[in-house]
């Protein structure tokens, strides 16, 4: 078993995750149910699956935690995208949080590559 606490990539998608609850703040109230919840649901599932895969007992395990983590990664930047796309962020608010993202992913494919 690993600290997940101990893995930046852990620490930069638990960062990202408070970073999007705030943005989701400033959301159309209409959107509650829709992007919001599917963006927090996504975000939040990035650290969440690299804590899980951290409590598991082999590697094959870890690495398969990874890519779930990885694939709500690409979730979020995906929503991210739309939620620009449709006005609910500024440019300057969307390049932060998709530089973020971004960054996520690619620690991620180095960590799956290291396990």
């Amino acid at each position: 078993m690993r600290d997940y606490k101990s893995l930046k990539v852990w620490r930069y998608a638990h960062e990202l995750v408070i970073d999007v609850y705030k943005q989701i703040a400033q959301f159309p109230k209409s959107e509650m149910y829709g992007i919001s919840s599917q963006l927090t649901r996504a975000a939040v599932s990035i650290p969440t699956n690299i804590a899980e895969g951290c409590g598991r007992f082999s590697q094959k395990e870890f690495k398969r935690y990874l890519v779930i983590s990885s694939g709500s990664a690409s979730e979020v930047e995906y929503l991210l995208f739309l939620s620009f796309e449709l006005k609910y962020l500024e440019e300057s608010t969307y390049t932060m949080l998709k530089e973020q993202i971004v960054a996520i992913k690619k620690m991620l494919t180095a960590l799956k590559n290291k396990v």
